[in-house]
Order: structure tokens, then sequence, then C-alpha cells
């Protein structure tokens, strides 16, 4: 037996609805991607929508046409995946981190609020924060808004695992926060459109700019253009953009499996209950849910009480893959890869994100993972560390 940590559920409807494309007359760049786009845009509450060929190529964007430059800072939480920052580097921004809170491993508004004192202090106040969704749990958006209004700043959600999430009976991604949200859809995530991703906005400026940039920064509409168009043919390069479109192959997957997110949360809520319930006397601490949230538990991540076992991390992580539980580890602290120190971050930078680090297993957790699955792992983790 193989259990992964992760696993995409795709039905017949969803092969049909790609079927139905590849059969069509568009395969890329047609109608299916703005259906797609609306389709999220409803479920979100968002005012528009732009998808692209992944979640870093949706921060890019973002990050672009949030301004950020050469010279410019972009906050982040180091307990993420390397996307979540490298998107400033690739804008030739400079890239800092803000500690995470040990109860929910999100970014720390508190951490935030003492870093931006210090920073205003030394002229190094971010352009662009980026604070992560971890797990499918939303950070604690209204405080930090109230920072970014404070301290002049644009929020960037990183919610590539949190489609389908609440903040405040919100559903993550509707932007009442933020300037724009970010979605996956990579097949771990929630839903999947095999590789992909999306931008949610409530602002047209940015709206109008990520489609620019979506598409080398080329425009047919006159209106954009600088002189007047030669003829029906005529197309301007306005911009320096990408070629960060996502096809109508995708976007009919994607459009396929949003008609069943509610379910998909709901059987993810049902195995993170049963975790919580059935692992509650063994020496590990299970995820905690923000009473202002509700997590869409795009993963399950317990932190072993080490001081608890006569076992290592490594011998409890590397016991259960024996058992053929391919259990993961998310994630590295950023600051700790050697691209970063290179940048000048060490170890010891952000205490609570190492510290999590040393603690931490993702079990599995996936919409087809069955009861008995799921029993099997629990029995596992028992006896391991019983």
């Amino acid at each position: 037996m193989k259990i992964p940590y992760a696993r995409q559920n795709v039905n017949q409807t969803d092969i049909e609805s790609v079927i139905k494309i590849l059969q069509s007359d568009w395969l890329t760049q047609g109608p299916t991607i703005e259906r797609f786009e609306k389709a999220v845009a409803e479920f979100t509450g968002a005012k528009f929508a732009v998808a692209v060929s992944s979640a870093t190529a949706a921060l890019h964007l973002a990050c672009l046409a949030a301004g950020l430059k050469q010279g410019d800072y972009l906050w982040t939480s180091p307990n993420t995946f390397v996307a979540s920052a490298n998107c400033g580097l690739y804008c030739g921004s400079k890239v800092d981190f803000v500690d995470i809170n040990p109860r929910t491993f999100n970014m720390s508004p508190a951490e935030l609020e003492r870093k931006l004192e210090a920073a205003e202090g030394a002229g190094r106040l971010p352009k662009v924060v980026i604070p992560v969704h971890f797990a499918g749990q939303s950070c604690e958006m209204e405080r930090i808004a109230e920072l970014a209004a404070d301290y002049n700043f644009e929020i960037i959600e990183d919610a590539s695992h949190a489609i389908g999430g609440l903040y405040r009976d919100m559903p993550v991604g509707s932007c009442l926060y933020s300037a724009m949200a970010v979605f996956s859809f990579h097949p771990v995530k929630i839903i999947t459109t095999g590789e992909g991703g999306m931008v949610l906005t409530n602002r047209e400026d940015l709206y109008r700019k990520l489609l620019l940039l979506r598409s080398h920064g080329i425009t047919r509409d006159p209106d954009l253009m600088e002189k007047s168009p030669d003829g029906p043919w005529y197309y301007q390069q306005i911009d320096l953009g990408y070629n960060y479109r996502m096809t109508d192959i995708q976007a009919a997957l994607g459009y396929s499996q949003l008609q069943r997110i509610n379910e998909f949360i709901e059987r993810r809520r049902y195995l993170a209950e049963r975790y919580r319930r059935f692992l509650a006397d063994l020496p590990v601490i299970t995820p905690w849910e923000h009473p202002d949230c509700k997590s869409a538990f795009h993963l399950y991540v317990i932190r072993l009480q080490l001081d608890q076992l006569n076992k290592t991390h490594r011998q409890v992580f590397e016991e259960l893959r024996q058992a053929g539980i391919m259990v993961n580890l998310h994630y590295i602290p950023v600051h700790t890869q050697p691209y970063y120190q290179r940048l000048g971050f060490k170890q010891g930078d952000f205490p609570e994100a190492e510290r999590y680090y040393r603690e931490a297993i993702s079990l599995p957790m996936y919409y087809g993972l069955s009861d008995a699955e799921q029993d099997y792992v629990i029995d596992k983790l028992r006896e391991i560390l019983v």
C-alpha cells in the first residue's frame, strides 16, 4: 500500500469537458478561459479574474501590476514555497520575511507590525506584502490591511492553498482586504487545471494591466494604442509582457472541477476532524483553526512534540514512508535555501519558522482518501510514536 500526501480527483465529467474542447475550434485563448474566470470571480465575490499558466506566473504578474520594481521591498512569509518570494526577485526588488504565528503557521501580524516600525525608521518599508494562507487557512487579513493603510503598502494574498476557504464568512479571494489574491490549480491543490493559476482583484486598473502583461504586453484595443491601427490585423506591444496564458483545455478542466468544490472542501474538513479526534492523545500538535477562519485544508500538518518522543523528526518521517505513507514536509523556510543565504539571510533569522520546520510533517489529505486509508495512517502513526 502507498498512500500519497495529496492527489487530484478527476471524474468522467471532467474528462468529457476536456474532450469537448479538444473537438472544438479553440484549444487556447478561447471562450472557455473567460467562462472559467467569470465562474471563479463569482464564486469568490471578486469583480475580476485573470487565468494564467501557473500560480508562480500569477504572483509575478500581480507584483508587476502593483508596480514593484528595482529597489523596492517585498515581504512575505518564510513558511511557503519559494515562488512567494521569488516573484519579488523577478521584478528586481529586494525580498524580506516576516516570522510566523506558531499556532496558525501564517504570517504573524504582531511580527509584521514590529518589523514595519523598525523599517520605517530605516527608510526600508515594503512596497508589497504577500501574506500566505498556509494549508488553506486565511491569514488575519483585517489587521494586515490596517497596517497596509498605516504604512502604505499593497497586499497580494498568496491564496494558492485556500480556494474554498472563508475569512470572516467571506470567501478567500474576495479581495476585501487586498489589492489582489492568487490561486493555484496544481494537481495537489483543491481544484486542478493540471498546471495553472489565477489572479483576482476588484480594481479595474489592475485587471487591465494583468490582461496586458499576461500576453506579451500586446493589445488589439485601438483605445490603448499610441497611433491609429493600420488595419483590422493590427496590434501594438505597449508594455513588456510575458506568455503566461492558460489554455482552453486547462480552463475546461478547471471549470468542471469548480462545480464540485463544495464537495471537495466538505470531504477535506471531514478528514481533518477525524485526524483531530483520533490524534488527540498522541504527542503531536494538530492544526489550530482561527475562529475567524474556515480552512480549506489543502494540507494537514502536525507538529511532533519531540520532547515527549524517543525518536527524531527524521526517524518518524522515514518510518511513515517505509509503511507506505508518503508524507511530506511543507515547508523548508525560504530564507534557509542556499540561494537566499547568498543574499544574506542566515539560520536564526526567523526562529518560529525554523522551529516549525524541525517538527512538521504533512499527513495525507485529499478528497479521495478513504476512511480506511486514513485509519491506516493514524494506526501507523500511533505505532511509531507510542
